[in-house]
């Protein structure tokens, strides 16, 4: 995990963290990734389905890493709010990707003086003026989802 000098705001801290998680996705680094999230992450992906906890995105992500192309994220923007105390960081950021902007979420945790990503939501953008073109290619799908939720 990753050191940081004495003197750093602690902003300077969370976004090292998170430029480096980003970094090793797009250098298919799967332990240096991986080692940036707590034992109890969570990983929310795109798709309505994808809700995993740190072993499932593991295992989802593996077959990525190994083919040496994960995903290549750059952050645009993004924001940094502490808690009173400083133990917890919540994050937004707009991301450049492959899907082109994305936002993603997140809170880190400060834990024996390091900072580690505890829950990461990452979220496709829809421009407002192009709602109405894309709800009707994802409703098949989406409304099989809802479906199948109600009945929980």
């Amino acid at each position: 995990m990753i050191q940081f000098s004495f003197g750093q705001s602690e902003k300077d801290n969370v976004n090292k963290v998170m430029d480096l998680w980003h970094r090793a996705a797009g250098d298919a680094n799967f332990e240096e990734y991986f080692n940036f999230m707590d034992d109890s992450s969570i990983f929310i992906g795109t798709d309505a389905t994808e809700r995993w906890n740190k072993q499932e995105f593991m295992a989802y992500a593996k077959p990525h890493f190994d083919k040496g192309k994960a995903w290549n994220f750059t952050s645009l923007e993004r924001n940094v709010i502490f808690s009173v105390d400083g133990k917890t960081a919540w994050i937004d950021e707009l991301l450049n990707t492959q899907m082109k902007i994305c936002r993603g979420s997140g809170v880190l945790e400060k834990k024996n003086g390091k900072w580690v990503i505890k829950h990461y939501v990452l979220s496709m953008t829809v421009p407002n003026d192009l709602v109405d073109q894309v709800v009707p290619l994802k409703a098949e799908i989406e409304d099989k989802i809802i479906e199948g939720l109600k009945i929980k």
